[in-house]
């Protein structure tokens, strides 16, 4: 690998020997949880994908290099960096150029992940179409990178505050198959049903491999979102997720939130809204995503 492109010894020994990687993103990290849940956020996330059997690869941005696979010892040092940039496809190589600090959203972690030749990738929930977009163009770089980069996302559907109806015929018209795990119905994030149908309902990991398998096979070009809904006992109140929902989307609009703020800003008001019951339900969905990515990363391995 050149030097700006870092691959942590565990990954790099993981890969060359055809064991199962998942990458993690840091987003998480710097901008989604508040200080220092993020960190633990991180730590507990690489421990789940460690006990399902595969090596996890945290990934991120910092003295001009991508790291695939940073040390718990460079986590902490990004959590604690001031300004730390949201990284996506637009910004990710000017803030490498600069030596800068950045952390991962789900876009630029499919990016440096396809890079390292890590197949399956693990996160909360994917950016979309926003709730304005018809006025402000607001459609997240994730769909963009769904589009064009062959990695398996497995997420709790994407985030509540967008727009999904958009987001779903967006994936539909960008050819990003959509399955569901377990599901028919693409999850809401913090809540197991959205009403919106995925492209196809699979019951077991190796059912599932085999389908993503095949789509990498036929050289689509694209990345396949797997919708892992949070396990019902973890799901937030329906009431609950209606008022805080709608209190946030409210509190943005007044205030002019605008492009790569309103994702954290709306997570931040959800979970002051709910005191501390969004970030309750976050981690529980990131945890079991953590693990279903594993056990999708094992079962791709043992069909090659």
């Amino acid at each position: 690998m050149n030097e700006r492109f870092v691959l942590g010894e565990d990954v790099a020994r993981a890969l060359a020997t055809g064991r199962p990687v998942v990458a993690l993103e840091t987003t998480v990290v710097t901008h989604g949880l508040p200080h220092p849940a993020g960190v633990e956020a991180a730590l507990a996330l690489e421990a789940e994908v460690t006990r399902a059997g595969a090596v996890p690869a945290t990934i991120g941005v910092f003295g001009g290099a991508e790291r695939v696979g940073i040390t718990r010892a460079e986590l902490e040092a990004l959590a604690a960096e001031p300004g730390v940039s949201k990284l996506n496809l637009s910004n990710f190589a000017a803030v490498l150029a600069a030596g800068a600090a950045g952390s991962t959203t789900v876009a630029a972690t499919m990016f440096a992940a396809h890079q390292a030749g890590i197949g399956v990738f693990a996160t909360g929930g994917i950016g979309g179409v926003h709730r304005d977009s018809q006025t402000s163009g607001d459609v997240s770089a994730d769909l963009t990178a769904l589009s064009r980069i062959p990695v398996a996302v497995v997420c709790a559907g994407a985030k509540a505050i967008l727009d999904l109806p958009r987001t779903v015929e967006m994936l539909e018209t960008l050819g990003v198959p959509v399955y569901g795990l377990g599901t028919a119905e693409l999850p809401a994030f913090y809540r197991r049903e959205s009403g919106l149908p995925v492209d196809r309902r699979f019951d077991t990991i190796e059912s599932l491999a085999a389908a993503v398998r095949t789509h990498f096979a036929l050289g689509m070009g694209t990345g396949v979102l797997i919708a892992n809904p949070i396990p019902e006992a973890d799901a937030m109140p329906l009431p609950i997720y209606e008022r805080a929902l709608a209190e946030a989307l409210a509190a943005a609009t007044a205030e002019g939130v605008r492009g790569r703020a309103v994702t954290p800003f709306l997570l931040a008001r959800m979970n002051a809204i709910t005191g501390g019951e969004s970030v309750r339900v976050n981690l529980a969905l990131l945890r079991n995503n953590a693990r279903v990515a594993a056990e999708l990363a094992r079962a791709l391995v043992r069909g090659e």
